[in-house]
């Protein structure tokens, strides 16, 4: 009985060394770090892209790890390395590629025009403004000035039209604090300001939640259509790292689930997405032109 049991343990001992050195020999894949522009609010953030970094784990053999960052500090932790992957609106996108050499993956499919949104002036239905050289003295709400839908768009294109904001306009201001797509909208709605430079996207999300109607409001200005929110990726990164993270982005669809502690997520309604789009970087010409025309990043002018 003992001989019988010294081979067989052998063949185990054998059997064992041999999966040890193949696990030391296998090559993991590496870690990437995606930074994600705060965009409503932390909370809010992190809940609709955690799940997003998990599945990019799942489906890429990488490892993933999510930073949240607050718009004003994406440059300068992107530039001092930080991050490698990106996921931040068009405007600070583009601000990366030009400076720092960021390059396209995707971008995000959301809203009636997919990758594609536009940026509008709304007044009151019951406004006597009705067009962009009747806001000569009005009061008007932008949003943060890093929005290219909430305030970098809409400025360009009064600029356009004949109206310089910091002359012709009566008291402007910008919502504090979170949430200020939406802050926007209340204040023209409940009368704190005249006009408003709403995202298309808020308005027809906040319409199909019932938090405004669709008589609250008239459009009286549009912007061309631009592209929205974008992930970009480091120039350091492997190309075929990025080809995988792509094409992971590309495949999912409405039953594409990831797990986090334990409870399995959809993806796209977590992230509140309809998908990803594959676009070419010709398609941001349009927000280079804006930021040229308002002095915005990555063509602002020193004090």
């Amino acid at each position: 009985m003992v001989r019988r049991f010294i081979p067989a343990l052998a063949a185990l001992l054998g059997f064992t060394v041999l999966a040890v050195l193949a696990s030391g020999c296998r090559e993991e894949g590496p870690t990437f770090r995606v930074g994600y522009m705060i965009c409503n609010s932390l909370e809010e953030t992190r809940e609709r892209f955690d799940p997003l970094t998990e599945y990019l784990s799942q489906a890429t053999g990488a490892r993933f790890e999510a930073i949240y960052l607050d718009t004003v500090d994406m440059e300068e932790a992107f530039e001092k390395g930080q991050f490698d992957f990106t996921h931040t609106n068009s405007l600070l996108f583009v601000t990366l590629a030009e400076r720092h050499k960021a390059k396209l993956v995707a971008a995000e499919k959301r809203g009636a025009f997919g990758a594609l949104t536009k940026g509008t002036i709304i007044v009151r239905a019951d406004s006597e403004i009705e067009t962009v050289a009747d806001l000569r003295d009005k009061r008007l709400v932008f949003g943060p000035q890093w929005a290219p839908f909430g305030f970098l768009s809409q400025y360009a294109l009064m600029l356009e039209r004949g109206i310089d904001p910091e002359i012709d306009l009566g008291p402007y201001s910008f919502p504090p604090a979170s949430w200020k797509h939406e802050k926007i909208i209340y204040s023209v709605l409940y009368g704190g300001f005249d006009a408003g430079a709403a995202p298309l996207i808020d308005l027809e999300e906040m319409t199909a939640e019932g938090k405004i109607q669709p008589g609250d409001f008239k459009i009286i200005a549009t912007s061309e259509l631009a592209p929205y929110c974008t992930v970009g990726v480091s120039s350091r990164v492997d190309p075929k790292w990025v080809e995988k993270v792509r094409e992971a982005l590309l495949a999912i669809d409405d039953s594409t689930t990831a797990e986090v502690a334990g409870e399995k997520l959809k993806l796209l309604k977590r992230a509140k997405v309809t998908g990803f789009e594959k676009l070419d970087i010709s398609d941001y010409d349009i927000v280079l032109k804006w930021a040229k025309l308002a002095k915005m990043p990555p063509y602002e002018e020193p004090w």
